[in-house]
């Protein structure tokens, strides 16, 4: 099926039979593969007689569900989509509407009010109306341009506008064409073998390209349903479970961590509606809570890794009988990997260096950003600015981002392996290690922690120093109820210090 060249979004949706379900929620009927492409077709052309066409932007700040699957691949098949966390506040959706440029928001009436806050006078808001039949409709709430011509997409149109995460430096603006997340969603379904058989439930945000490639556009594109249920409740995951029984779900480790705090009271759901796999993208998952997870949901876990720029996925843990190595992020799907030094040299098997890629789902380039463009790629491959090494089957094993690394009085330390050292403790739910200013050594370890069960400081200490060298183990671990996340369940790690005022 994926030997055909698939190069844009509205060709990935035509493996569906018409009469089969393409979408299904809580509380309402299933939109079938039928209505999905008549939607998404009306919808882009309404979206055209609005007055907007290929290249413009268009925002989207709504909640996860079918009305958001429809009004995205619509603008991403009329213009360019661009969604955005509804939780922001107005000063965030100023600078996300302005920097991408968009012309238009589209919006629930009566939600998120601080997006309306934001809108400038020459966007047109767009609501987002669900009829009694279910259908959906795209009506202005005050005057819109000039009508246009419906033109489909080309693989070279930009699909979807994201921004990097911006935890430590200013976002820069990733331009997902279509061709990019053709070929990414095309690399999931291969790596996990996905059919018509398969349904996936779509836990991970509709803003974040996990979710939207993964777990939506991969089985989509092969005429799978997906569960597409309100935003993550760890407490009503269960019960979507029973109701759909999916046959796989992706989610980032936070996720995967509070489902394993509530399995025990839905047991009897976990052994009656078996999982075929679960998926683990988005930020490192530590071996112990995968142990933890294979024992527990009794079906393989596969980690795999992502990022914005790559339409997602580069790299993923085979499915059984292939080799699952806890720890590693499996090996190249789809996209090739290497290890780079600093010189820009590929190096050997077994050493450390920056994890570059190339492959058909890598962007472009950065838009508008010489700068970036400029550090980002080297003969052809993109470095992403993770840390890691390949092992002789190529399985690759993150280390940490380069810009996280700590460095104590000349010893570079990775905090990803003192967060994992510290999860190993049976007291400890979540860890996160990070560097504080030292005014001899520059750099001391520090750590967070979230407990489940009782420990000391000094009784923490002493389990890191049983499993690495000294200089590893944190001068201090702090003990908090939560840690920081942003919206797409990574964690913040460069903003702990100053969180705790130990800055300088």
């Amino acid at each position: 099926m994926f030997e055909k060249n698939v190069l844009t979004l509205s060709e990935r949706l035509e493996y569906g039979a018409k009469d089969a379900p393409a979408l299904l929620s809580p509380g309402r009927g299933p939109v079938t593969f039928g209505a999905l492409r008549g939607g998404v077709r009306r919808l882009a052309e309404r979206l055209s007689v609005l007055g907007f066409g290929r290249n413009d932007r268009i925002a989207i700040v709504m909640e996860n569900g079918p009305d958001l699957v429809l009004s995205l691949l619509a603008a991403a098949c009329c213009g360019t989509a661009v969604p955005l966390n509804p939780k922001y506040r107005p000063d965030e959706f100023a600078f996300y509407y302005g920097d991408s440029g968009a012309k238009a928001v589209i919006v629930k009436p009566g939600t998120f009010p601080d997006a309306l806050a934001a809108v400038t006078p020459g966007m047109t808001v767009i609501h987002a109306v669900t009829g009694p039949s279910g259908e959906l409709r795209l009506d202005p709430a005050g005057p819109s341009g000039p009508a246009r011509r419906y033109e489909a997409p080309g693989p070279d149109d930009v699909a979807i506008l994201l921004h990097t995460s911006g935890t430590t430096k200013q976002p820069k603006r990733v331009p997902i064409r279509h061709r990019n997340l053709a070929a990414s969603a095309g690399n999931v379904v291969r790596t996990y073998r996905l059919t018509p058989d398969d349904v996936s439930l779509c836990v991970m945000p509709l803003f974040h390209i996990h979710g939207i490639c993964a777990s939506l556009l991969a089985p989509l594109s092969v005429g799978g349903p997906v569960v597409c249920p309100p935003p993550f409740d760890a407490l009503r995951f269960w019960g979507w479970v029973e109701e759909f029984r999916p046959t796989w779900y992706s989610a980032v480790p936070s996720m995967h961590q509070m489902l394993l705090a509530r399995a025990g009271r839905n047991a009897d759901i976990i052994g009656k509606y078996p999982f075929r796999f679960i998926r683990s993208c988005s930020s490192s998952l530590a071996p112990t809570v995968l142990a933890q997870m294979e024992e527990v949901f009794g079906a393989p876990v596969l980690e795999a890794y992502g990022m914005t720029e790559a339409s997602h996925q580069m790299t993923s843990n085979p499915l059984p009988p292939g080799v699952r190595k806890p720890g590693t992020v499996g090996f190249g799907q789809g996209v090739e990997v290497a290890i780079m030094d600093e010189s820009g040299t590929i190096l050997p098997g077994g050493l450390i260096g920056e994890v570059v890629v190339r492959g058909s789902n890598i962007m472009d380039g950065y838009e508008n950003n010489k700068e970036a463009n400029d550090t980002a790629f080297a003969d052809g491959w993109f470095r992403t600015g993770d840390e890691g090494l390949m092992d002789e089957e190529g399985y690759l094993t993150i280390t940490g981002r380069l810009s996280e690394r700590i460095n104590r009085g000349g010893e570079k330390i990775s905090p990803l392996e003192i967060d994992h050292v510290l999860l190993r403790h049976p007291a400890v739910a979540e860890a996160l290690a990070f560097g504080v200013p030292h005014p001899t050594l520059g750099e001391d370890v520090h750590a967070a922690v979230v407990l489940r069960g009782p420990a000391s400081e000094r009784e923490l200490r002493s389990h890191c120093a049983e499993l690495v060298a000294d200089f590893k183990v944190p001068a201090r671990i702090h003990f908090m109820e939560s840690l920081p996340y942003v919206g797409t369940g990574k964690l913040r790690r460069n903003v702990m210090a100053k969180a705790l005022a130990l800055a300088g």
